[in-house]
């Protein structure tokens, strides 16, 4: 990870130790689309684009007799997100100090993570990327207001897939609103909203920023298919007297190899 330039920041090894394990422990929660869609990778910073298989005609070739095509290819998407260490903090960190100031750290990787699930669920038109939402062949349904009626709305989703010939097990992404909903709600007789929804799904139940209502997905494999060129890393950008200028990076390309596998619920 060279291009990351971390040998020439002002930090030892015991801080980037820590600040490695920290922008896991703050990343984790929000990177909702990872527990749902298929990962493949990271493979490194120099991959450049997603092979699609397919082809496009060349319509004019150098000379008549022969036929020429274009290889498809998606490209990956960069993506940076900055944040700053205050010089003091990692000079405390060095004396043993457990309770560093790491909100900057914190809204970046809020800002990259969320990034990444808008482009998963809900597209990201001008990187090239079509989210689930966009691709899906099925008219949306409708939650409700009533949280108690969420199974039932659930499960007429559900129904969809297996119409439409796709199995189980199901996955559910939840806008962080619904979420809430649902894990505070209980149907009449006091049976947990959510342990009813894991009953009917047989798959992961995901807080999701980014995600308005509730997507419902499929969990076969190979339908959603995220590509990561160099995963989530953090890098040094420069430094002055009082503060340390770092940044969290990825690069990624995301596809729908299957439009039938979700259905959106509003």
């Amino acid at each position: 990870m060279n291009h990351l330039l971390r040998s020439h920041a002002p930090i030892t090894d015991k801080a980037w130790e820590e600040i490695d394990r920290e922008a896991r422990e703050r990343l984790v929660p929000g990177l909702a689309a990872r527990k749902l869609v298929d990962f493949e990778g990271p493979h490194g910073w120099r991959h450049s684009a997603t092979n699609l298989g397919r082809t496009e005609a060349i319509e004019k070739a150098p000379f008549d007799g022969l036929q020429a095509s274009r290889r498809r290819v998606l490209p990956l998407v960069e993506l940076r997100a900055q944040f700053t260490i205050a010089r003091s903090e990692l000079m405390d960190l060095e004396r043993g100090a457990a309770d560093l100031d790491l909100e900057s750290l914190d809204q970046a990787a809020g800002k990259i993570s969320l990034a990444e699930n808008i482009a998963v669920f809900n597209g990201w038109k001008e990187a090239g990327i079509v989210g689930i939402a966009q691709a899906t062949t099925h008219k949306p349904l409708s939650l409700g207001a009533d949280h108690a009626g969420y199974p039932s709305r659930i499960a007429k989703a559900v129904e969809t897939l297996r119409n439409a010939g796709i199995g189980g097990p199901y996955g559910l992404a939840l806008g962080p609103k619904v979420y809430t909903a649902v894990v505070e709600s209980t149907e009449h007789g006091g049976y947990l909203v959510f342990d009813h929804l894991h009953h009917i799904l047989g798959g992961p139940i995901v807080w999701a920023p980014g995600v308005e209502g509730a997507i419902l997905m499929s969990q076969r494999g190979s339908e959603f298919l995220f590509e990561s060129g160099q995963d989530i890393s953090v890098g040094y950008s420069h430094h002055d007297a009082e503060r340390v200028y770092l940044y969290l990076e990825e690069t990624f390309s995301f596809r729908v190899a299957q439009p039938d596998a979700a259905v959106v619920l509003s």
